[in-house]
């Protein structure tokens, strides 16, 4: 009962995320698009979106950090198939467990440097070129998918345990 609780909020947790990632980049296109229309329409008086490439970088920064979560939930992040057929099930769970410790450990690592830049970047309180714009809000926004991510690697290190516990039978 108590991990079904854990999945759907693990599991809903990195589905926002990624629907959060996915918006954001929906309207960096909508953005790219209309500030290229205002590059091209200059001669009649329209002009480019003031900071584009800014917030791209920014919205982008955000977007990569909201994916994690939802590719570590549903194990697609890179992985070699060479071995899972000669590994055996309880082979691939070891593999799983092992590859989600892992990850959380890379999770855990990402998050705590990327907290470490957004101290620092306010605390010299450096900006953007163009627009002015605290740089560290685009490090804390990408902080909130980093902290997304630790937490579902969490789970999935207890989902992977679980596995060893209860082995479902048509996984592997």
């Amino acid at each position: 009962m108590v991990y079904g609780v854990l999945d759907r909020l693990a599991g809903g947790l990195a589905r926002s995320m990624a629907v959060a990632g996915g918006l954001v980049l929906i309207a960096l296109v909508v953005m790219t698009c209309l500030s290229i229309s205002g590059r091209a329409l200059i001669p009649i008086g329209l002009s480019p979106i003031k900071g584009d490439f800014e917030w791209i970088e920014m919205g982008v920064a955000f977007a990569v950090f909201a994916f994690l979560p939802w590719c570590q939930y549903n194990r697609g992040h890179a992985r070699v198939d060479l071995f899972a057929a000669n590994l055996g099930p309880t082979g691939n769970r070891l593999a799983d467990f092992v590859s989600d410790i892992l990850m959380f450990g890379a999770a855990s690592i990402i998050g705590w440097r990327l907290w470490l830049g957004v101290l620092d970047k306010k605390s010299f309180g450096e900006t953007t070129f163009i627009l002015q714009y605290p740089i560290w809000y685009a490090y804390a926004a990408s902080m909130v998918g980093a902290a997304a991510f630790v937490l579902v690697s969490a789970f999935c290190i207890l989902r992977s345990l679980r596995a060893f516990a209860n082995p479902p039978h048509d996984q592997y």
